[in-house]
């Protein structure tokens, strides 16, 4: 039996790699560098974090009293931040695709750890939201630069962009 729910296991964290970025938890102190000093996060702000994890970017955003949605693909890794930040106000995990979401009316910012074959399809979903909801979205990057766009900030390897609404 521990064989099977090991090669469960085995096979769900390798198909969410293989769809998008594998599974690297994040440092908090470069994440809290980040929310400190490259986009200050405060109560006004709602974060989606693409591709949550174990959910440490969440807990991160709720300490600083902004509302965080976080979007995974992994069910287990869904489940265990959903556990691990039960004790948090104003987080939500949702298993889900990124590809085929729209974010909520309310988000300011979002972030993503995202690998480079991913960079140009996500420039072109966050302009796609930005669009669509007619107002400016902030983005920030972790160890991946967009393609089109320059970074108005960087810390480390976190970078943050800006997508304003196109007209027409």
């Amino acid at each position: 039996m521990w064989f099977w729910i090991l090669a469960t296991v085995i096979l769900l964290f390798g198909f969410v790699a293989f769809l998008g970025a594998p599974y690297v938890p994040s440092k908090r102190r470069e994440l809290r560098h980040a929310f400190e000093h490259l986009y200050p996060l405060g109560r006004s702000d709602v974060l989606v974090d693409i591709g949550s994890g174990d959910g440490v970017v969440l807990r991160e955003a709720a300490k600083r009293g902004a509302r965080a949605i976080g979007y995974e693909l992994n069910p287990v890794l869904a489940w265990f931040s959903r556990w691990i930040s039960r004790r948090y106000k104003g987080i939500e995990v949702h298993v889900a695709n990124m590809w085929n979401i729209s974010f909520p009316e309310e988000v300011t910012v979002v972030y993503v750890f995202a690998v480079s074959r991913d960079s140009k399809k996500l420039e072109g979903m966050m302009q796609s939201e930005a669009n669509r909801m007619k107002k400016s979205l902030k983005l920030i990057s972790y160890g991946c630069k967009l393609p089109s766009k320059i970074p108005i900030k960087t810390s480390g390897a976190h970078f943050l962009y800006d997508f304003l609404p196109l007209q027409g």
